[in-house]
């Protein structure tokens, strides 16, 4: 791996050539490189971050809820051994309409969902429902597979006078180096400038609400059980994570979200003590909290001219179903499947037919997903009593209706509908 700090400098006169040219360096973008190269491609990497900075605990305080066929793909892409050490099995998942803080310590309701690995074992080979992971633990593993593939990495750079051309994309680093290529793909993020410069629009709209995230060390084994409480004010999430602890996702309006992470460790601490109850003994706070803002943008196109969208670029959903992440990497699954393919067919990876393959494998269950999880979002986030009653029926109906409930965790596992090579743990 490289970066423009450690890499040969390179005459502004002399361009790169890239097969295709990533922008953007995290979870998606990476995961993509990784998987381009495994395929015969050349990528070329460029992200404004120093990797310092964005390997550091301090960057990113969420962990990820891995389904267990997105990661079967990382395993395939090289990262299973740094990664296992650090993944925690999510055996069993509970969900419950609660009223009022504390609801983990309450009696049950009768309004509750439970997913059992258990119930789909004889399709998963045994595998959990999926594996907690904390980012920075999957960031880190992808930067070494990225140094062990040769992956070329400039970071921190930007991209300058972008164009996408009938035939080619240009390009040029803000150190002055020439860049050109048949292919750009965007997984910078939800303000993507590529996505701006293939001129794609984006639907979507706030939630006025903020997921405070922190991890925890808890008294109690937490017995790899994921739980989900729904509030008036939005969802609290427990996830368990290895070494006894678990990350806390805790959505509040966006206002008591900011006075949260501002509040002292004492302060935090009871409001955490209150929404969290004591059923699996004391709770300490460890490292720093952070809060993210919640909204849904869903990008009108998957593709431009000579351009392709992944991850956050393409989808930003709410945490709600912990689906984001790996929505991003059936993108980046079907994305390279493609590209690889009609590089060995001899074609040009960046026209509009090859382009069109992946839109249509990805853009049906990239809208129905953002629905589903909006909709879920906004029947959740109230208190009224007609709709209370409706989302108990339904929770209900789902409990008792097994197959109703296998099909769930089937889809919620990646492991429903037609599955890329990397999603059923294949090379590409």
């Amino acid at each position: 791996m490289t970066s423009t700090a450690a890499a040969p400098a390179v005459p502004p006169s002399r361009a790169l050539a890239p097969d295709v040219l990533i922008a953007g360096g995290g979870l998606a973008g990476a995961t993509l490189a990784l998987a381009l190269k495994q395929g015969g491609l050349t990528p070329l990497v460029i992200d404004p971050q120093p990797p310092a900075e964005t390997l550091a605990p301090t960057f990113d305080g969420r962990s990820t809820a891995v389904a267990f066929s997105s990661f079967r793909m990382l395993k395939a892409l090289g990262m299973g051994e740094a990664l296992t050490p650090h993944a925690c099995r999510m055996d069993r998942i509970l969900v419950t309409d609660g009223r009022h803080p504390g609801a983990a310590s309450a009696p049950p309701s009768p309004a509750f969902l439970r997913f059992d690995a258990d119930e789909i074992a004889d399709r998963t080979d045994g595998e959990p429902l999926g594996y907690l992971i904390e980012n920075r633990r999957i960031r880190l593993a992808q930067a070494e597979a990225m140094s062990r593939a040769g992956v070329d990495l400039r970071a921190p750079a930007r991209l300058t006078d972008l164009k996408l051309e009938r035939d080619r994309v240009t390009a040029r680093l803000d150190d002055g180096t020439a860049v050109r290529a048949p292919l750009v793909v965007a997984a910078d993020g939800r303000g993507s400038a590529v996505r701006a410069a293939a001129g794609i629009d984006t639907v979507g709209w706030g939630y006025g609400q903020s997921g405070v995230v922190a991890t925890v060390r808890l008294e109690q084994d937490h017995g790899h059980v994921a739980h989900e409480y729904f509030l008036p004010a939005g969802p609290f999430a427990i996830l368990p994570l290895t070494d006894r602890r678990a990350s806390l996702v805790w959505t509040e309006s966006t206002r008591r979200a900011e006075a949260l992470k501002a509040a002292s460790d004492a302060a935090f601490l009871s409001h955490l003590r209150r929404r969290f109850g004591e059923f699996l003994g004391q709770v300490t706070v460890e490292g720093p909290r952070f809060v993210y803002p919640l909204s849904l943008e869903l990008a009108e196109a998957l593709t431009g001219p000579r351009a392709a969208l992944v991850g956050d670029a393409a989808h930003g959903v709410h945490p709600v179903a912990g689906q984001g992440l790996n929505m991003g990497l059936k993108d980046v699954a079907a994305l390279s499947e493609v590209r690889v393919e009609a590089a060995r067919r001899g074609e040009d990876i960046g026209s509009s037919a090859v382009l069109d393959r992946y839109a249509r494998w990805r853009r049906f269950d990239n809208v129905t997903l953002a629905a589903g999880f909006d909709g879920f979002v906004r029947l959740f986030s109230n208190d009224l009593p007609p709709v209370r009653l409706l989302r108990g029926l339904g929770m209900a109906m789902v409990n008792r209706v097994a197959p109703l409930r296998r099909a769930f965790m089937q889809e919620a596992g990646g492991a429903a509908g037609d599955l890329p090579r990397l999603l059923r743990g294949e090379a590409v």
